[in-house]
C-alpha cells in the first residue's frame, strides 16, 4: 500500500492543531449528561429541551451504532487534556450528504474551536469519507453558528421544519 492510499483511509481519531477528535465511547455518558442538560446548548438544537440522564445515555447510544454501523460519526473533541464538546459527521436519511454537527462547552465559545473542528472534518469527510457534500442544519437565531459554516465555504441550500422547529440548511460541495 502507497504512502498516499494509507494517508486516505479512514481512521476514526483525526486531530487539527488544538484539538484531538476520537469516536464517542460509552465512558463519555457523564459529559453527555453534562454538555446537553445546559440550556445555552441545546437552545439551538430542534428540541430545545435540556437532556436528563436517560435521554443523555439514548444519544449516546444512538452515536455508538452509528460508528458501529457506517465507521464514522460523533467525535469527542478533546482540548488541553479534557473533553470539551462533540462534534461529528451523520448520514441523516432525510437529506443527501453527510450532515455536520457540533457542540462546545460555553467557555470555550469564541475561541475558534468550532471553525477549526469544522475545516478538520470537512477535510476529514472528503479525503477519509470520499463524500461529496455536507450539511449542517442550524437555527436560524443561532448567528455565530451560521457564520462558522459560512466561514468555512458553506452556502443557503433552504430552510426546514425539523420537530416544529425551523432550521436553515447550509451546503458544502466538496466534489
Amino acid at each position: 500500500m502507497s504512502v498516499e492510499s494509507r494517508a486516505i483511509e479512514p481512521t476514526p481519531v483525526f486531530r487539527t492543531a488544538r484539538i484531538t477528535c476520537r469516536p464517542v465511547e460509552a465512558a463519555d455518558t457523564p459529559f453527555y449528561a453534562d454538555l446537553f442538560a445546559r440550556q445555552e446548548v441545546v437552545r439551538h438544537r430542534p428540541d430545545p429541551t435540556p437532556f436528563d440522564a436517560a435521554r443523555s445515555a439514548t444519544s449516546l447510544g444512538k452515536d455508538l451504532a452509528h460508528w458501529t454501523r457506517h465507521g464514522f460519526g460523533r467525535w469527542a473533541l478533546v482540548h488541553a487534556g479534557r473533553v470539551v464538546g462533540l462534534g461529528g459527521l451523520s448520514l441523516k436519511f432525510q437529506h443527501q450528504g453527510l450532515n455536520l454537527s457540533y457542540h462546545l462547552l460555553p467557555d470555550l465559545w469564541g475561541q475558534g474551536l468550532a471553525s477549526e473542528f469544522v475545516r478538520g472534518a470537512i477535510d476529514y469527510a472528503g479525503l477519509a469519507l470520499k463524500a461529496e457534500e455536507i450539511y449542517g442544519l442550524v437555527r436560524p437565531a443561532n448567528t455565530p453558528s451560521i457564520r462558522v459554516l459560512e466561514k468555512a465555504g458553506f452556502k443557503h441550500a433552504g430552510s426546514h421544519m425539523m420537530g416544529g422547529a425551523p432550521m436553515t440548511e447550509l451546503r458544502l460541495k466538496l466534489r
